[in-house]
């Protein structure tokens, strides 16, 4: 039985991607999902996602920073991109009304368009918010009933967001946050609450290294790595009263089930 970390940041070049996608695979963290944030990140993921096609898998979209770039030609662009079998999602994707480096008109026009292209494609979405949340319920809603799905990446709401999200059949992305005790206490009383048939599991690698983890600067230079999803599996475990093994299983199958990836093996022959 292994893992799938369903959110890895392989295209930031703090992660050197050989030997900290061999350390995943000693973790039995055998398949990962590589996040597109933008046009030229997007292919980035396929390329790498290519490398070895049993074992990763990568996601093409704009994230809400870049959506001041976004324009017909990218729809174009990334329509084109979801015909690598590779592909198992549209995003990073969202609404980030915190920092504001595109402005809300803007972001709202590309996360819509990407709802739409989603829709089109019949593929999830990978969704971020932040300070957004009633904006990008509205527009998850509006497309609810086409929408074949998607997760709510690396979520760290309170328990009634998380609740309006699984209303929308939504899955919930489950990062290192939930070690936190100080920063991380509303999410992890959500998680006492999140049913195991929607639980996804991600590290966001290289960031949000979980608290409590035993130094290893000289090897990962302090940055977070999908071996660690374990770790965080164990106090995601802790939370909802369950062993480690049903949480793995029920893990695997709602990856599988939402990105339609066949299957997970923990094998690296191609």
């Amino acid at each position: 039985m292994s893992w799938c970390d369903i959110g890895v940041n392989f295209t930031d070049k703090r992660l050197l991607f050989e030997p900290v996608f061999e350390r995943a695979l000693v973790a039995d963290v055998s398949h990962i999902i590589i996040t597109g944030t933008n046009i030229n990140k997007s292919q980035q993921a396929i390329q790498l996602a290519q490398q070895y096609p049993n074992h990763l898998s990568a996601t093409i979209g704009v994230h809400p920073h870049d959506a001041s770039q976004f324009s017909d030609e990218t729809i174009q662009e990334l329509n084109t991109l979801a015909r690598s079998k590779c592909v198992v999602a549209i995003g990073e994707c969202g609404l980030d009304f915190n920092r504001n480096f595109s402005t809300p008109d803007q972001q709202l026009f590309a996360f819509e368009q990407q709802l739409k292209l989603a829709c089109e494609l019949g593929l999830p979405v990978f969704l971020h918010e932040r300070d957004a949340f009633e904006a990008q319920i509205a527009l998850l809603t509006k497309y609810h009933k086409t929408l074949k799905g998607g997760v709510v990446h690396c979520f760290t709401g309170d328990i009634e967001q998380m609740k309006r999200y699984l209303d929308l059949d939504l899955y919930i992305g489950i990062t290192g946050w939930v070690c936190d005790l100080k920063r991380g206490q509303t999410l992890r009383e959500a998680v006492k609450s999140l049913p195991l048939n929607r639980i996804l599991l991600e590290t966001d690698a290289p960031y949000l290294r979980p608290k409590g983890l035993a130094n290893n600067r000289r090897v990962d230079n302090g940055n977070n790595e999908p071996a660690y999803l374990p770790f965080v599996a164990q106090e995601v475990a802790r939370l909802i009263v369950t062993d480690i093994t049903t949480l793995q299983l029920a893990s695997q199958a709602n990856t599988q089930a939402l990105f339609n990836i066949p299957s997970i093996s923990a094998d690296l022959a191609e």
